[in-house]
């Protein structure tokens, strides 16, 4: 199972993936939303920020988000990781229900870029 801090560092080397990408990619994290990720293994939730292109202002809380975030992720920490590292396909999970993703429409169709 994965720990809070491997958790924490995954989210980091998202946003360092997202502020180096270009192109579509960069076009479409050009977002300014709040983001909250659940993970429901550990019982807690990371809060932020997707803004020019990367995610910022991360923090956590215990348990469930004390407000709904514009974008929404839940999933166990070991995929967390495992989508960072490019060893878990987002869409697989996604549809095997491993990943849940909670946006609106418009959001969805400019996030698919990044999934």
């Amino acid at each position: 199972m994965a720990t809070i801090d491997q958790c924490r560092a995954a989210l980091d080397r998202l946003a360092q993936n997202m502020s180096t990408a270009d192109g579509e990619v960069r076009s479409a994290a050009a977002l300014d939303r709040s983001l909250s990720c659940r993970i429901t293994d550990l019982d807690i939730t990371f809060l932020g920020r997707l803004a020019d292109g990367t995610i910022r202002d991360v923090t956590s809380v215990p348990g469930r988000p004390p407000h709904k975030a514009e974008i929404r992720l839940t999933m166990a920490g070991d995929d967390l990781v495992a989508l960072v590292d490019g060893r878990l396909n987002f869409a697989k999970a996604w549809g095997s229900g491993r990943v849940k993703l909670e946006a609106g429409l418009r959001d969805l169709l400019r996030l698919r870029t990044l999934l």
